[in-house]
Formats: C-alpha cells, structure tokens, sequence
C-alpha cells in the first residue's frame, strides 16, 4: 500500500496488520474504504506467509461505522443496496479465510465498526474503548452482520436492546456481555494483541482453520452432523506433517514448528 492508503497493510513474522486510516473521520467507512479493506482481506486471505490477521483502526477510534456523509451522497437504492451488500462481503471474507482474524479495538466501535469487531475471531479492546449499535439514531438497521451475529453472542433479548436503545456501552460491559475476550489497559492493548498473535502464527494453522470453519457453522449443525464432520476432518488432520510433527515434538519434550502441511 502506499502512505496515502486509508487502509494501510503490513506484515511482519507471519502476522498481518490491517489499520483502518481515515482518523480525521473515525475510520468510518466509505466506498474507498470499503474496497481497499476487501483487497487487503483478500489479499491475507491467499498469502500462504500470512498466518493470523490483526484488524484495528488508526487514531481514537476502531471505526465509527458507514461514513454518513457519503451514505448522504448515494441517491439511489441500486448503489445503496450495492455498497451495503460489499459492506457485507467485509464479514464474509473474515468469517471465511481459515485464519484467525484478531480485532484490536483501539477506541469507539459504533454501528458497523461494533459488528466488524464481532466478526472476527477474538476481539481485544483498550480500557477506554466504546462500543454502540448506534444505527437507528439516524434511521438505519443493523448491518455488517449484525443482525446475525449479535444475538448469538449476548443473547436475543440484550441484542434488542443494545439495537432498539443505540446505547453507547464501555469496555467491561462488552466483556460481561462476552462481546470482546480481553479489556487490556490502552498502552498495552498493542502489546497484549501481539503476543496472543504471535502464539497464534506458531500454532498449526490447518488445524486452526479447521476448528475456525466448524465453530462458525455450529449453530447450523446436530450433533450427529457435527461427530460426522470432526470424524472426517480429523482424519484429514491425522495425515498432516503438522500432526506428525506436533507428536514428535511431545515426545522430545521441545516446542513444535508447524509449517502448514
């Protein structure tokens, strides 16, 4: 990417930073945005170096959510329905690479920004992060996944009222509600993130995407489909050099170096 970029990438050790880059507007989202994040997703989503994905936003906020300025400018619902189902691409793109998708939620995660963090995998927030559902303020519905996600993780009712209400909630209320895993003090919120990805880039990563694939689609299945897939997907597993050498390193009493294979 380069300095002008509002969604700025680098990656380093196996790890990849997405930075949202418009801090003069909150990171909200706009069409240039939008299209610039999905290239870095799917950019992640190929590099075979890239094992883990690290989302966060640049100056006090994750991401405000849609740029309301440029939703104002959009005047037919042709290219509304377009962007808001791109928007939607964002989720599907994270929900569905075989990586872990960490979200480092620097600062205010409103509308959109709130379900962009519930998209990923784990979610670490700073102490004085903020979180709202914030679209029916200005006549909206959840979007961004929201509608789906939500409920799933607070609950039916506490998911009606963060979206009925738009009430703004701090950081240890997302973590009682299980919005995020983690509430970190700001100044190490980037440290604290690095080292959990780190742990995360030297597992074994088709293991992990595994175990990815199979819990985003656990609401979906019974048991007798969920014993069904873990029976054929660990079969899969078993013939890996990542297992082989996960049992070798067991054995010999030292830390296992997964290549991916």
């Amino acid at each position: 990417m380069t300095k002008n970029s509002i969604v700025l990438v680098n990656v380093e050790d196996g790890i990849v930073t997405i930075t949202l880059n418009r801090p003069e507007a909150m990171n909200a989202l706009n069409q240039e945005m939008k299209e610039e994040l999905i290239q870095a997703l799917e950019e992640s989503k190929k590099n075979h170096s890239v094992k883990v994905v690290v989302l966060t936003g640049c100056g006090r906020a994750f991401t405000a959510g849609g740029d309301l300025g440029y939703l104002a400018s959009i005047t037919d619902p042709i290219t509304a329905r377009d962007f808001i189902t791109s928007i939607g691409k964002i989720v599907t793109l994270i929900m569905t690479m075989e990586k872990p998708v960490i979200a480092m939620v620097n600062g205010v995660a409103a509308g959109a920004g709130f379900n962009l963090a519930l998209a990923c995998d784990i979610v670490f927030c700073a102490a004085s992060a903020r979180f709202a559902q914030s679209f029916v303020k200005v006549g909206l519905i959840p979007d961004c996944g929201g509608l789906y996600l939500l409920p799933r993780i607070v609950g039916l009712h506490k998911a009606k009222e963060l979206m009925f209400t738009a009430d703004l909630i701090d950081a240890q209320t997302a973590l009682d509600l299980k919005v995020v895993n983690r509430v970190v003090p700001d100044a190490e919120l980037k440290e604290v993130t690095y080292q959990f990805a780190e742990k995360l880039a030297q597992s074994a990563p088709i293991a992990l995407g595994m175990i990815k694939r199979m819990m985003n689609r656990s609401d979906n299945l019974d048991l007798e489909s969920t014993l069904e897939l873990e029976a054929n997907l660990q079969t899969i597993c078993m013939q890996t050099q990542d297992h082989k050498e996960g049992v070798a390193a067991f054995k010999e009493k030292r830390k296992p170096l997964f290549q991916g294979n």
